[in-house]
C-alpha cells in the first residue's frame, strides 16, 4: 500500500511539473519581471506605441544576468523580424528605458527618468534599426548615439553613464 501511494505521489509531482508554462524562462527569475501593473505608466506608453497587444519580452533590472538579457533581446528581435508588436524595458537606477515595436515594423524608444522611473516619460521614433548593445540590452540607437528624447531633453542626464555601454551584471 505504501509503495502504491508513493508511486501515485511521484506521478502527481511529475504531472504538476509538466504543466508549467512553456513561456520564456526569463519570467521565472527574480531580476526580470513582466509588466504586471496595468497602471504602470511605462507599460501603458509602450503598449500605446506598439498599437496592439504586444509580446511582453520582459522588464529587466540592473541585476539581470547575461542569459536573462539574451532571452529578452532574442524575444524582441524575433518579434521585430516577424513584425509582431512587442515591448521590452530595462530598469536602472533613476531611469527606465524601453523599446516597442508595432505590426508595421516601426520601432519606438521610451525613457523615463525620476523617482520610481515613472516620471518624465519621453518617447520617440527609433533613429536606427533594432540591435543588441554591448550591454546585452536591445536598443535602436546607433553605437555611441543616445539621441535626444524630445524637445529640450537630453537622452542622458549630465554625468549619468550610458546604460547601453556597461556590460550586464551577474
Amino acid at each position: 500500500m505504501k509503495k502504491t501511494a508513493a508511486v501515485v505521489l511521484f506521478l502527481l509531482c511529475c504531472l504538476t511539473a509538466c504543466n508549467k508554462s512553456a513561456g520564456p524562462a526569463v519570467s521565472e527569475s527574480p531580476p526580470i519581471s513582466t509588466f504586471l501593473k496595468a497602471s504602470d505608466p511605462v507599460r501603458q506608453k509602450l503598449i500605446e506605441l506598439a498599437a496592439a497587444t504586444p509580446t511582453d519580452c520582459g522588464r529587466l533590472d540592473v541585476h539581470a544576468t547575461a542569459d536573462q538579457l539574451k532571452a529578452a533581446s532574442d524575444c524582441a528581435q524575433m518579434a521585430n523580424q516577424k513584425k509582431q508588436p512587442f515591448i521590452v524595458a530595462y530598469d536602472m537606477p533613476g531611469m527606465t528605458v524601453g523599446v516597442a515595436g508595432n505590426v508595421e515594423g516601426k520601432l519606438f524608444t521610451l525613457q523615463s527618468q525620476g523617482e520610481g522611473a515613472s516620471g518624465n516619460l519621453t518617447a520617440e521614433a527609433c533613429p536606427a534599426q533594432l540591435r543588441v548593445a554591448s550591454s546585452g540590452r536591445v536598443t535602436c540607437f546607433a553605437p555611441g548615439d543616445m539621441g535626444s528624447m524630445g524637445a529640450g531633453h537630453s537622452a542622458m542626464p549630465a554625468g549619468m553613464p550610458n546604460p547601453h555601454a556597461a556590460g550586464p551584471t551577474k
